[in-house]
């Protein structure tokens, strides 16, 4: 792990040059429901139930059992400098999912852990698990050879749906849990893989990191912002405004949020991360120049709570992708936010 910050952290919390005058922004994060400023740590951390309430109400909230961290080892195989095992497990009780449990070929105690959300393709875990597709988006697999135990969950769409047709797993998902929108079961399914992680053997569970591109990148967000045991994440064009991506998708958000009564907006997602690390990456499509006003607004709320250099955008131009750049860049974020504190 570095002990030396990064330098190029600092770029990714300066305007960029073609910032549009009339992109839309996120509404103010640090005045309270009476529109009084926000000053302190202490208010701020009061505003951030205020803020995480009415969005726990709009997702719909998923306070179902959780199932235990058991997994059964389906099957084990050693590419280059990793241990890599296809396992199920419980998410809700009776629903059995499919992941991989990546770690170093190297036994280890103490180590830092990741989930690792895949992306929209039928590849589902095998992609990011490093199996099958292009070695760019091979993300958990390469984690695990810099030292990381790694878990790649994966998503219902795929689990209760038929390929390239999510919707029967929204109609799957509208029988089983009325009332609950797609991301509200995502983000209740990578907040079980990070039970998983925290549970494995060697891993030190206050170094618990997410990291996802698009489809996983929406779900890092969302699993930033409520599960605090995340101490950093990264997340890749996932189209962190609700009008850069298809956030209205009946397996994400659905329609709600195109009413003229809805004022929620992610700014306030991004603000419950804080104080804890998070990294957006852009490509100038769904994210990139035009996603700078909500880390804008983000960084005085990371300055307020004492981590002023914990939110940042780095676009690096290449389009709706994951690049050998933009997996150093996050090497780095991760590296960085969940090396081995000093003990007190």
């Amino acid at each position: 792990m570095p002990i030396e910050k990064p330098a190029w952290f600092r770029m990714t919390q300066r305007r960029p040059l073609s910032v549009a005058p009339d992109l839309p922004r996120p509404a103010p994060l640090l005045f309270d429901a009476e529109h009084r400023p926000v000053q302190t740590l202490g208010e701020w951390l009061k505003r951030k139930l205020d803020l995480r309430k009415p969005w726990r109400n709009f997702l719909g909230v998923y306070d179902q059992p959780r199932g235990g961290n058991a997994v059964q080892v389906v099957r084990e195989d050693h590419p280059e400098g990793a241990v890599r095992r296809l396992v199920r497990y419980e998410s809700e009780p009776g629903e059995l999912v499919q992941g991989y449990l990546l770690a170093p070929d190297q036994p280890g105690q103490g180590r830092p852990g990741v989930v690792v959300l895949h992306a929209t393709s039928d590849l589902t875990i095998r992609q990011p698990a490093g199996v099958e597709g292009p070695a760019e988006l091979h993300i958990g697999l390469h984690l695990a050879r810099r030292g990381y135990v790694v878990f790649c969950p994966e998503c219902f769409l795929w689990r209760h749906g038929k390929a390239g047709q999510p919707r029967t797993a929204v109609e799957w998902l509208k029988a089983r849990h009325p009332g609950a929108t797609g991301m509200a079961k995502m983000l209740f399914d990578a907040s079980r893989a990070v039970d998983i992680l925290a549970a494995q053997p060697g891993v030190d569970p206050r170094r618990l990191g997410a990291i996802g591109h698009s489809l996983g990148g929406k779900e890092a967000l969302y699993l930033a912002a409520f599960d605090e045991r995340v101490r950093a994440a990264v997340a890749s064009e996932p189209g962190i405004g609700l009008a850069q991506s298809n956030w209205n998708a009946p397996w994400y958000l659905g329609d709600a949020i195109k009413k003229p009564d809805f004022h929620l907006d992610h700014g306030q997602i991004l603000g419950l991360v804080a104080p804890r690390a998070f990294l957006l990456i852009g490509g100038e499509s769904a994210d990139g120049d035009q996603s700078w006003p909500y880390i804008a607004q983000a960084l005085a709320v990371w300055r307020l709570t004492g981590e002023p250099d914990g939110v940042g955008l780095y676009n690096h131009r290449k389009g709706h992708a994951f690049p050998a750049v933009a997996q150093s860049h996050a090497d780095d974020w991760l590296d960085w936010f969940l090396r081995e504190q000093p003990s007190p």
